[in-house]
């Protein structure tokens, strides 16, 4: 689970960097990034979502602070 938690973050992060590269070099006025902010904002609900629901199932149990 923690694993997937990790790919999640991290396409997460590509997906910012796509937006980025469109922000940059798309001049023609395309909607290409909002298509990829839009992507970037499913995926971070997805990823709190799940997050949550294994926290509720048991499979991410919560260690409390040191």
């Amino acid at each position: 689970m923690h694993v997937l938690i990790v790919v999640m973050f991290f396409v997460i992060i590509l997906s910012m960097a796509v937006s980025l590269v469109f922000l940059l070099k798309d001049k023609q006025g395309t909607n290409n990034l909002a298509v990829a902010l839009t992507w970037r904002v499913g995926l971070s609900i997805a990823l709190f979502l799940g997050v949550l629901g294994a926290h509720a199932l048991g499979w991410l149990p919560s260690t409390g602070f040191p």
